[in-house]
């Protein structure tokens, strides 16, 4: 075993994570560009909900990560019926966290309102929310399920399920969306009750799926009932609460950006929602690598190998930055094709090139803090971490990127400008703490 081997194994996780990563991406593009046939302001009613949603449904993913690392120490160390039973327990930590989502986002209004955004789009945001919410318990019990498979390497069916999604995602779009086999028109919050339900079935099918499979009969996850412990769930909640911290920080940044550019107006809302639901795809690769990257170091310091731990986070990196090589390159290359994509409107179309020519340039940053954060999360090292990224983006990121919008009237690109400069902070510290960390275990093991 060496570097090509671990080059293999993080590729052969990775790629199903990737592919269903993209895939259920694909439902967020589908809903975007079927809402711009519908107009900016429809358009900019999604992008307003979607960063609404995304500030509190990320917190929650952030919080279930704590699965893959505690699974996969588990499985590394041949503890498969303890990764079971720490699984059901994140059953109900998933139901907690979507109590959590569902009262959030039926109770943002005064948010909305406090943030002025456009009194055309805050009515269809609400109404888009509110639908949307019904599938909050459906997508944490997913969470819950799919990080477990994941966590004992069997990433597949992240890439089936994510198939499933968006070939459900586009029928039912249209017949919600524009009325049709007899239902109302309900144009983009259509859009809401199609993500609900998708997400459970989703679940459904991935319940059926681990309870049919072989290969997951030693967990016996779904062997019997059990009611919380609170040691499990503690156990995950101090791994896991400051993922979600650290992930809520990062999406949060990208949520206020969205919210402060909708005080703009429809079009560059508009612009901005091409510009980062472009970017938010090509993310979908570097965070299916971050995903394999935690199994890889979890399951080779279960085994009590942290030599081979401080290897499989390097080689995912190393993947990392070559995967945003080739991101970088379409942005820069094909604004006016990918823009093309998505709307026609004369007036957005030119702001969201720029823009996305300059996402380009936090590709590598972006993609660096995803891989040294998946691999911190391997060790379970995660509360410094979440204080990197308050440091990186709310206390520089948002302060700049709103006084180039606002002072210095950049207008959306200063807000964009403010995000590269919290991305790339965020790298050099988690990505520096990466280095120092699997350094020292592997130099303790000798």
């Amino acid at each position: 075993m060496g570097v090509w081997f671990d080059i293999k194994r993080t590729v052969w996780l990775a790629l199903p994570i990737i592919i269903g990563n993209l895939a259920g991406m694909g439902m967020n593009f589908v809903d975007t560009v079927m809402a711009g046939r519908l107009g900016a302001v429809s358009l900019g009613a999604i992008a307003i909900g979607g960063a609404v949603w995304s500030a509190v449904f990320l917190f929650a993913l952030g919080v279930m990560m704590a699965v893959p690392p505690a699974v996969s120490h588990l499985d590394g160390a041949a503890r498969y019926r303890e990764a079971g039973a720490v699984t059901r327990q994140g059953g109900w930590l998933a139901l907690s966290l979507a109590l959590l989502i569902w009262v959030s986002i039926r109770h943002c209004a005064p948010l909305l309102a406090m943030l002025e955004v456009d009194a055309h789009i805050t009515p269809i945001a609400l109404q888009y929310l509110r639908a949307l919410s019904w599938g909050a318990p459906g997508v944490c019990l997913l969470l819950a399920l799919r990080y477990f498979s994941e966590g004992v390497g069997r990433t597949a069916p992240t890439m089936w399920l994510g198939f499933m999604g968006v070939a459900l995602n586009v029928p039912a779009n249209y017949i919600l969306m524009y009325g049709k086999l007899g239902f109302p028109a309900l144009g983009a919050v259509g859009c809401g009750w199609a993500t609900a339900l998708i997400y459970w079935l989703q679940l459904l099918a991935l319940l059926g799926w681990i309870a049919w499979r072989k290969d997951y009969f030693r967990y016996a996850v779904l062997e019997r009932f059990e009611w919380p412990r609170w040691q499990a769930l503690r156990e995950l909640l101090q791994v896991g609460l400051p993922v979600g911290g650290m992930i809520f920080v990062e999406g949060s940044l990208f949520v206020g950006a969205a919210l402060l550019i909708g005080s703009l107006g429809h079009v560059p809302i508009a612009a901005h929602q091409i510009a980062i639901n472009f970017s938010a795809l090509c993310f979908m690769v570097p965070l299916g690598l971050a995903g394999a990257i935690t199994v890889r170091v979890g399951n080779a310091l279960g085994r009590g190998e942290p030599k081979a731990a401080r290897l499989a986070g390097q080689v995912g990196i190393g993947l990392t930055l070559i995967t945003q090589s080739v991101a970088a390159a379409m942005m820069l290359l094909l604004p006016g094709w990918i823009v093309g994509w998505y709307t026609h409107d004369a007036e957005v179309i030119p702001l969201a090139i720029s823009l996305l020519m300059i996402a380009a340039l936090f590709q590598f940053p972006d993609g660096i803090q995803a891989a040294a954060g998946g691999a911190l999360r391997g060790y379970k090292d995660t509360r410094i971490p979440m204080l990197y990224t308050v440091i990186a983006y709310w206390c520089a990121g948002m302060p700049l990127g709103w006084w180039l919008t606002f002072r210095m009237e950049w207008g959306a690109a200063g807000m964009w400008t403010g995000m590269i400069a919290g991305l790339s902070i965020a790298a050099v510290l988690l990505g520096a703490r990466f280095m120092r960390t699997s350094r020292r275990l592997a130099e303790l093991a000798g």
